[in-house]
């Protein structure tokens, strides 16, 4: 089987393994472009294509799939399919159509479930407590086409939105294998989505990190774990920002962003209940435990995060 792959960050790489591992043909690998990163804004590759040219596998980076070499360019490798995860670029019909086993999609969501951008991150922010990958077979729409099969798995209390991507980019390397297998054998039967279940996924912003302290515990310990690794959860005391990774509920009420030190532990105050922050990290400085932050930054009576509206 010749196939096409197209991806682009970390949860795609997994997948593109296990395609090598199977003793599939990849003939191509299609990316995103490089970009600038860091203080010194240097060109960077993409996860997906840095691993495939570990691999030895061709890399393309084309700025649109809509342009017409770029399509002869796809259908002279003539692939059997075309597998996509985490791509970033919508697959015009002139794509869909090249492959005879079709496009095949690895999505992060129990789709019709989070189309779009950011399913993971939107699966911790509304604090579900099950996610998944889905498999399904592209159609010209975004997210919309046939589910071929899907994964449940539990979401853990206080798991981040990392941590769950972690695992979701393993779990759906082995659906998508399952998935090729099951379609050369005829096993699957594909299944339309439900329109009316369907919801939306856009991607984060950074205006997402300030919190709104009026708010319940729980709703914002799903926001604080569901924006790590970014853009990240941030509180503000006296105009500087200190940013939040993680989070537990706990006992306690009193004005909504007020700090408290209750045994050596950071305690914040909510709308609803309080939360002890567990890691944090002030600007030009590391992360560090609540307690550590504490002994080096004694709150002072009547400390408060300032409170604005968020998300």
């Amino acid at each position: 089987m010749r196939v096409i792959f197209m991806g682009t960050p970390d949860f795609a790489v997994p997948t593109l393994e296990k395609l090598v591992d199977s003793g599939r043909e990849v003939c191509g690998v299609y990316t995103q472009a490089d970009k600038p990163q860091g203080r010194g804004h240097r060109l960077q590759p993409p996860a997906v294509k840095a691993r495939a040219l570990e691999l030895g596998l061709p890399v393309y980076q084309p700025d649109s799939l809509r342009d017409e070499a770029v399509q002869e360019q796809i259908r002279n490798l003539k692939p059997d399919v075309i597998v996509v995860a985490a791509y970033g670029k919508l697959l015009p019909e002139a794509v869909l159509n090249i492959p005879p086993m079709g496009c095949m999609n690895v999505h992060g969501s129990l789709l019709p479930k989070y189309r779009g951008a950011a399913p993971i991150q939107w699966s911790v922010l509304n604090g579900d407590a099950v996610a998944g990958v889905t498999t399904m077979r592209m159609a010209k729409g975004l997210d919309t086409g046939d589910i071929l099969l899907q994964v449940e798995t539990p979401v853990g209390a206080e798991e981040t939105s990392g941590e769950l991507f972690d695992r979701l980019k393993v779990l759906g390397a082995e659906l998508l294998l399952e998935t090729l297998d099951r379609l050369e054998q005829g096993t699957i039967t594909p299944t339309p989505q439900e329109e009316a279940m369907a919801t939306h996924a856009p991607m984060l912003t950074k205006d997402m990190a300030r919190l709104d302290w009026a708010r319940p515990a729980q709703e914002l310990h799903n926001w604080i774990r569901g924006l790590n690794p970014w853009p990240c959860a941030a509180g503000y005391l006296n105009g500087k920002r200190l940013r939040l990774f993680a989070s537990r509920i706990v006992p306690g009420q009193g004005e909504p962003g007020t700090l408290e030190n209750r045994d050596g532990e950071l305690i914040v105050y909510c709308g609803e209940g309080a939360l002890a922050l567990g890691e944090v990290q002030p600007d030009n400085g590391k992360r560090m435990t609540g307690r550590e932050y504490l002994r080096g930054h004694p709150l002072e009576p009547g400390s408060r995060f300032e409170s604005t509206k968020q998300g």
